[in-house]
């Protein structure tokens, strides 16, 4: 605005000076030095007035360019562009820009997420497999998060933008997804298998009992030896299968978990009620259960009967792994984790789990006991996804095991 006012100004002593030459020019005009003298006064006069009056036009139109609005089809590709943007910045994939030389950074706001602080623990990595994926190949990757490794399908696609050659990285991470149908997959195959094996054991079960009841009534007439015999063979059959019905009870309860009721629960009380569960048995064999929350404060919304069967499943195996252990302990610690994320840990300083079984130790049937049935961490795993939260086995900086859940 003031420099607006100076041109106007210098419009107006331009004029004014112009007028007072021409009237000094009309009283000399019979005098040729004077009127010389007097064009030569305006030149300089004129030259004010031409560029004020340049300005003035020029600010004209920018602001009347600036009132006009944007012609149509500018406004569509300007609105197309951001509508573009906001589709790309909340894609549920996320999205990686791979230079030829092998950098690698960040493109939407799911790309951000996956390499802060909380999800892949080594960003490097993850961005060295991106660099190293082929192009045009869907494949899977794997990488290390604070809740284990994590698999993610990836696709990278070649393009050119304004002249220079890049590559695009999509990466969609599916290691929850392929878990909740893997604990789908088996809750329906126990199901099945506990069904049919349930059907047939009633009726041999049943007609075992029958059949005893039948040799009793006419035990008088047969030989000493036959009906010994058959009393030790009827009495073998019902016991076992009544065995197996118990065993096969125990996996029903796979298949026939309660849904969840999420309540909000303070870890301090709920591991005092699991202390006062387990901590008598640790004692009376001379070891220890030590509990730990930190902050003293943490809270989950959980299903707090379902957390509890999960944290004794798993101190029921670290009571059995430290059977043989001077001074066994196990440890029970809560805390919150990188990116906010609440964090329990149980520990023990047995033997731990050989490298080689590690894979399979969540896998219902699968045990190394000689009278495990294979369904304690099943249940665990089955307990803790159904509450929204993972658990693993780490690798333990020292001797024992070392189970991590996460919510």
């Amino acid at each position: 605005m003031a420099s607006e006012r100076r041109l106007k100004g210098g419009v107006l002593a331009a004029l004014a000076g112009l007028l007072v030459l021409a009237a000094c020019a009309g009283a000399t005009r019979d005098s040729p030095r004077l009127l010389v003298l007097c064009a030569l006064a305006a030149l300089p006069l004129a030259g004010l007035l031409w560029h004020a009056m340049n300005g003035l036009v020029s600010r004209s139109a920018v602001r009347a360019e600036l009132r006009d609005p944007v012609p149509t089809d500018q406004q569509s590709l300007v609105d197309n562009a951001l509508a573009l943007e906001a589709r790309l910045e909340h894609a549920p994939i996320a999205l990686f820009r791979v230079e030829p030389a092998g950098t690698v950074s960040p493109l939407n706001a799911n790309a951000r997420r996956l390499v802060a602080p909380g999800r892949a623990a080594d960003p490097a990595d993850l961005y060295r497999q991106l660099a190293a994926q082929p192009l045009d190949v869907r494949g899977m990757i794997g990488f290390d998060t604070e809740r284990g490794v994590e698999r993610a399908l990836v696709s990278v696609s070649a393009l050119t933008l304004h002249g220079s050659a890049q590559r695009l990285a999509a990466l969609m991470p599916v290691e929850s997804e392929l878990e909740a149908e893997a604990l789908n997959a088996w809750r329906q195959l126990v199901h099945v298998l506990t069904h049919e094996i349930m059907n047939s054991l009633t009726p041999v079960a049943s007609l075992s009992r029958t059949a005893y009841e039948l040799l009793e009534e006419f035990r008088a007439g047969l030989p000493d030896d036959v009906s010994a015999d058959l009393v030790t063979a009827l009495d073998a059959i019902s016991r076992r299968a009544d065995s197996l019905v118990a065993f096969v009870g125990s996996y029903r309860s796979l298949s026939n978990l309660p849904a969840p009721h999420p309540e909000r629960v303070r870890l301090a009380d709920l591991f005092e009620r699991v202390s006062a569960l387990v901590d008598p048995l640790w004692r009376a064999r001379g070891g220890r259960t030590v509990f730990s929350v930190e902050p003293a404060s943490l809270e989950l919304m959980v299903d707090a009967g379902q957390l509890e069967q999960a944290l004794i499943n798993l101190l029921k195996n670290a009571f059995e792994a430290t059977a043989l252990v001077a001074g066994a302990e196990a440890q029970v610690v809560a805390r919150l984790g990188r990116g906010g994320r609440l964090r329990i840990e149980v520990g023990d300083n047995g033997a731990g789990v050989p490298e080689a079984l590690v894979a399979h130790i969540f896998t219902p049937f699968f045990t190394t006991k000689k009278q495990g049935g294979g369904i304690g961490l099943a249940m665990v795993r089955q307990l803790i996804h159904g509450n929204g939260g993972t658990v693993r086995y780490a690798k333990s900086v020292s001797a024992g095991a070392r189970f991590i859940v996460s919510f």
